[in-house]
């Protein structure tokens, strides 16, 4: 039975689901999207016990990146993803935070290295395959786990509904394409977890979403 296991921080007035990814017996992992409230988030690291070895973005909102740069100059560990696509967002947070009058500090964003479609990132022997999925943003990615069959999938889809496609950037047309060409093909049996609320199964989505019939 895979060790993996996730806990899901939800930070910040937008509650975005900063997700710890950890290995249950060795303690090491990697923390997604900690878009804010970076304190709470190490609390919930130190509390844990947890030894983060990288944090990965899913793409360069706010809401996802706001606390990304801070987290990284306090633990020390490099920064992946988002894709290539979302460089302006990221090097424009600081005017993100002022466009939604944010009274958070929040810094802009450089990775240490951008992923790209087909590549893995890994921690504790977990694999996780990186899909570009853009529509919601540009260069938005999602982490795949073939073994444990489990994604995280950022904002692209949620329980019941898919990602805002209104902010600069988005292509409803887009998304809707990234869920049906390379989400759901990875099948039924996939959980995943999403940018806010609750997570759930690919095949649940499938047959019941209303942006999906």
């Amino acid at each position: 039975m895979s060790n993996l296991r996730a806990g899901v921080i939800p930070v910040t007035p937008f509650q975005q689901n900063c997700t710890i990814l950890f290995d249950q017996e060795e303690k090491r992992g990697v923390v997604v999207d900690p878009g804010g409230e970076v304190d709470r988030i190490r609390a919930a690291i130190a509390d844990n016990e947890i030894a983060v070895e990288a944090i990965w973005l899913t793409h360069g909102h706010i809401d996802h990146a706001g606390g990304a740069m801070e987290l990284k100059e306090a633990l020390g560990v490099p920064l992946l993803g988002p894709h290539e696509d979302d460089r302006d967002l990221l090097e424009n947070l600081e005017n993100q935070a002022r466009m939604f009058g944010l009274d958070q500090a929040v810094l802009n964003v450089t990775p240490d290295r951008f992923l790209t479609e087909g590549e893995t990132v890994s921690f504790a022997g977990h694999v996780f395959e990186v899909l570009h999925c853009p529509g919601h943003a540009p260069g938005h990615v999602v982490f795949f786990n073939r073994e444990a069959r489990f994604a995280h999938v950022g904002d692209v889809l949620f329980s019941g509904s898919v990602g805002r496609t209104d902010l600069p950037g988005g292509d409803h047309d887009a998304l809707i394409r990234s869920i049906r060409e390379k989400l759901l093909p990875l099948g039924d049996d996939v959980g995943f977890l999403c940018g806010h609320g609750p997570g759930g199964r690919f095949g649940d989505e499938r047959r019941t979403n209303p942006f999906l019939k």
